[in-house]
């Protein structure tokens, strides 16, 4: 069938349980899974592990981590203490991969350069934290328009320079399409990627248009949008990349459509345009 490298983030299917996402992967012989947090914890992280593995799946990441730009010593706190739970889950599931959301400005705050020191301050802090738990801390940058509210990270480069001071198995990055597509500078920073080692995670959606109200909900099923998957597949496979390619939309029209719909119409746009490339 050719899916044997294809995952499901569950917030493709937002309205499934997780019990309902794993048997609905199960059912369209989808062989991985991509867990958000909230899915785990509403059956608890031991169950969610025994959900999966009976089912024969596997975890290809947890999300998420991050938000780790507070300047304040309680939210420091709060976020250093989240973020380490985060990698426990990610051990107990089986995944090395925590996807690494690292927080926009706090408010009042217009100061990106100081907010990005404090990533890099954090990520001083728990990286060998989740090195010794054999869980990669993975950096995504998001698209420029989510440089206040969520990541003041917005290009592979410098979620790149972000990892360099720590070891591969310690910090990595993603390359997501939706979020690095428009960047001009792509391919040399997915070929220093590959080179260093640090891609952990590679995430397929498209970018649609117009941008709804809610410019989270603008990531749609791959062809239905305006980015180029052979050209950005090409290059990560060129890396040598040979994990899982993860689907993950946010997208009020296909969270209305049934399920498991979805993951036929997935499995189909990703053996027409992403597969044929890897």
């Amino acid at each position: 069938m050719g899916l044997e490298r294809l995952s499901l983030n569950t917030k493709t299917t937002n309205s499934w349980t997780l019990a309902d996402a794993v048997d609905g992967a199960a059912r369209a012989g989808i062989p991985a899974l991509g867990l958000w947090r909230d899915r785990v914890q509403e059956v608890g992280v031991e169950k969610a592990t025994k959900l999966v593995r009976d089912a024969g799946l596997r975890v290809s990441s947890l999300c998420r981590g991050g938000f780790l730009t507070a300047s304040d010593p309680a939210g420091i706190a709060a976020a250093l203490e989240d973020n380490k739970r985060a990698v426990e889950e990610a051990a107990t599931l089986g995944t090395d991969a925590l996807v690494m959301v690292v927080g926009g400005l706090p408010e009042g705050d217009v100061d990106l350069a100081g907010a990005r020191e404090r990533v890099a301050e954090r990520l001083a802090e728990l990286a060998p934290y989740a090195q010794a738990a054999g869980v990669k801390l993975v950096l995504e940058a998001l698209h420029p328009m989510y440089v206040a509210d969520r990541a003041v990270i917005s290009t592979l480069g410098q979620a790149l320079d972000l990892a360099a001071p720590h070891p591969v198995d310690a910090v990595a990055v993603v390359v997501d399409t939706f979020h690095v597509f428009w960047d001009p500078d792509l391919a040399a920073q997915v070929s220093r990627a590959g080179a260093e080692g640090r891609i952990a995670s590679y995430q397929v959606c498209d970018f649609n248009l117009p941008i709804p109200a809610d410019a989270l909900l603008a990531r749609g099923m791959m062809g239905d949008g305006v980015i180029d998957f052979a050209s950005i597949t090409r290059m990560v496979a060129g890396t040598g990349y040979a994990g899982d390619v993860e689907v993950e939309i946010f997208n009020e029209a296909v969270w209305a459509s049934d399920p498991d719909e979805v993951l036929a119409t997935m499995a189909q746009r990703y053996r027409d345009l992403v597969l044929p490339h890897l």
